[in-house]
């Protein structure tokens, strides 16, 4: 008798309100109570008691009968420790195409006939890890210095919707692969003394077969999915560096961890800042006279500020100074230092005066000069 294939998706043990190892005379007495209560006569014109009458006949009719209810409960069982994804041809918990594993139980199994069983149990496939994703992200000099966080949009294949993971029709199941028997491995001779296993050639390593394919993934179990996820990128990052954000890849079957998110950053330049490790540069001009004789100098930083810097006297173009704890984030949420360089800053026009000014220096300048 072959089991209808709805029975997977409903609880007839709730229905009657007993336990799942309840005994044939516990079942029965649930019954008879529920359908007393329940039953039409005893409820005219109540429709919500008249589908509860008939979902109660049909778990005693299910779970009642000793033969249907072993199938019942096998099919549940294989539902229910399957239900999410079967890992589409994955073997031994590894994803990307990993070899099977080498299991000593099963290598042992293989010489003395257990057939790849250990302590009489049967082996089960593993659960697909989901698939580690990488993406790219471009942030702007002050994103990478103070750190953000970012909306990303990502696409991986993932436990289809439609058949829940199991690859199967909705309102079918897959059965059990009679080859090797739902263990997902078959064992073939090496040659030698020892049995080596391998995924099984019939279901590739699912230990179930889809006979009725869900239309969405074609039976594979997974389908493409988009989702947009929040990310938060460290300050200090760096140009081409690659983030590992674990647990934020695709999702695994079964309960099966999920992957990891690799995110490679790409930072735009900045017109003013540049960048040395985790100290911050800029550049900025100071009058001839305040190099020569002293002065006071304002730096911007990153955050739309400035900070005050005092010029020696006889401060020499391109000399740089240190603004300290105005650069990048650290790693330890400290910050690096502002390197601040003067240049001589050249007037493109001058008053009468001012020409004076530096035509009476350059003559005194001269006149030292020949002097010597």
């Amino acid at each position: 008798m072959n089991a209808p294939t709805d029975w997977s998706t409903k609880d007839f043990y709730a229905v009657l309100g007993v336990k799942k190892d309840a005994s044939a005379a516990e079942i029965k007495k649930a019954y008879r109570k529920l359908a007393r209560d329940n039953h039409p006569d005893s409820n005219p014109g109540n429709a919500e008691a008249e589908e509860r009458f008939k979902a109660i006949s049909e778990a005693y009719g299910v779970v009642g009968s000793a033969d249907k209810r072993k199938q019942y409960d096998e099919q549940r069982t294989l539902f229910g420790q399957f239900k999410g994804g079967f890992g589409g041809g994955s073997y031994g918990g590894g994803s990307h195409g990993a070899a099977a594993d080498f299991d000593l139980g099963d290598i042992l199994g293989g010489i003395f006939g257990g057939g790849g069983s250990r302590g009489g149990r049967r082996r089960q496939p593993q659960a697909r890890r989901g698939d580690d994703l990488e993406t790219e992200a471009t942030i702007t000099f002050r994103q990478a210095v103070e750190g953000a966080t970012l909306p990303l949009r990502l696409t991986s294949d993932e436990p289809c919707g439609n058949c829940h993971g199991t690859g199967a029709k909705p309102g079918s199941v897959p059965k059990v692969c009679t080859k090797c028997q739902g263990s997902g491995v078959q064992t073939g001779a090496s040659g030698g003394v020892f049995a080596m296993t391998e995924p099984c050639s019939q279901c590739r390593g699912r230990g179930l077969l889809v006979e009725h394919p869900c239309e969405v993934c074609s039976g594979s179990g997974r389908a493409p999915s988009s989702r947009t996820i929040n990310v938060k990128v460290p300050g200090g990052v760096r140009d081409g560096q690659r983030i590992k954000i674990r647990g934020k890849g695709g999702k695994g079957d079964s309960g099966a961890p999920a992957g990891d998110l690799y995110l490679v950053v790409h930072v735009e330049s900045d017109d003013r800042f540049g960048r040395k490790g985790d100290d911050l540069t800029v550049s900025v001009s100071v009058p001839f006279d305040d190099l020569v004789l002293g002065g006071e100098v304002k730096a911007p930083t990153l955050d739309g500020s400035t900070v005050k810097l005092k010029v020696p006297a006889g401060t020499p173009a391109g000399r740089t100074f240190r603004a300290r704890g105005k650069g990048a984030t650290k790693r330890d949420n400290s910050r690096g230092d502002l390197l601040v360089t003067v240049e001589v800053e050249v007037p493109k026009t001058l008053t009468d005066e001012q020409r004076a000014a530096v035509e009476t220096l350059r003559a005194a300048r001269l006149n030292g000069a020949t002097n010597e």
